[in-house]
């Protein structure tokens, strides 16, 4: 499937499409379709300042995201995680670690 036809999927109500990837990494760009929930999640708005330095704000199709593919499942593990215990764990620091990498273009 071409990247036009996978922009114009179909995304669930409250939910969004994002592009995530590295232009060095071997396997190029992935789409994800995420929760919009973890728009206000501390470490995800940690990445959508750096897609905002990186990127700007006027973007066509999906939010591109300027991190690594396995940085992203590391970060969307987190989130998960503690979004589930959150409600035990509020305590919780709020810090991205420092394996996640941002990259500027």
């Amino acid at each position: 499937m071409s990247n036009s036809q996978e922009d114009k999927k179909k995304v669930k109500k409250g939910c969004i499409a994002v592009r995530v990837g590295l232009e060095e990494e071997d396997g190029g760009f992935q789409r994800f379709v995420i929760p919009i929930s973890y728009l206000y999640h501390p470490l995800f708005k940690r990445l959508l300042e750096k897609a905002h330095e990186v990127y700007g704000y006027h973007t066509t199709g999906p939010l591109w995201l300027p991190c690594s593919v396995d940085d992203f499942l590391h970060l969307r593990w987190r989130i998960e995680r503690e979004s589930g215990h959150q409600s035990h764990h509020s305590h919780l620091q709020q810090h991205l670690p420092s394996s996640l990498s941002f990259h500027s273009c």
